[in-house]
């Protein structure tokens, strides 16, 4: 089909899965188009067509695991620097929280587990892992727009100035941000609700207005939220929880 869309394409737009395992269970024969079993990389097919995995395809699919842990000043998410531990080594049995909804679920392979939405090193609170490519593109996909909320220690002279600045009208690397949610809650405190991730933003953000930043903690992402969860406990999303 000429006009169509490629399959692997449109099962990701659906949020099926990712491109990536879409082309998996595509060449094992585990996608069926309009009830017909599609096994070809790069076939096309309507955008209405009705698209479903097999049952095995399923199985391996709620399989695929999402952890949440409270990442620690001092750890780096997913690019290894000299002296420092990966996020991933944090995913422990000693780590597991106690009050995970599924104590009994086997740990996730650490080389398995990809950070979805960093945290510098120096920052702490809610991180991602995930075995499951269509978490990743909800939450970092270009076209993503989850809610990333943080709580923020501030040294500077908080001003309503700065404030206004800081809420829409910067821009980082040349390119404008996109306007953010900024609440004064203390003296020294501030509260971020973005849409966006570039790197180091709050910081970058927060030096453009004469501010830097003491503390940073990650406490929300979309719907789920760092609640209870110590620092360097991890535990898995839970069922119905979604961002």
């Amino acid at each position: 089909m000429d006009d169509g869309i490629r399959l692997s394409r449109l099962m990701a737009q659906q949020g099926l899965c990712s491109r990536r395992e879409a082309d998996r269970l595509i060449a094992a024969g585990q996608v069926r188009v309009d009830g017909v079993v599609i096994d070809q990389l790069g076939s096309k097919v309507h955008p209405l067509a009705a698209i479903e995995l097999t049952s095995e395809a399923r199985r391996q699919r709620a399989a695929l695991a999402t952890v949440l842990l409270n990442k620690p000043p001092g750890i780096v998410s997913n690019q290894p620097e000299k002296g420092y531990p990966e996020a991933v080594s944090l995913i422990t049995e000693e780590n597991h929280a106690s009050s995970d909804d599924f104590p009994k679920r086997r740990i996730p392979k650490a080389q398995s587990l990809h950070v979805a939405g960093r945290l510098d090193i120096d920052s702490s609170g809610l991180l991602v892992l995930t075995q499951d490519g269509t978490v990743a593109r909800t939450l970092i996909g270009p076209q993503s727009r989850i809610e990333k909320e943080y709580h923020v220690g501030i040294e500077g002279n908080i001003t309503e100035a700065a404030l206004q600045h800081l809420r829409h009208g910067l821009s980082l690397d040349g390119r404008a941000l996109r306007p953010a949610r900024i609440t004064q809650t203390g003296s020294t405190q501030l509260q971020f609700v973005l849409t966006e991730g570039r790197k180091r933003q709050v910081r970058r953000m927060c030096e453009l207005v004469g501010l830097s930043v003491r503390t940073l903690v990650r406490v929300r992402i979309g719907r789920v939220h760092l609640g209870r969860l110590r620092r360097s406990q991890w535990r898995h999303l839970a069922s119905g929880e979604v961002f």
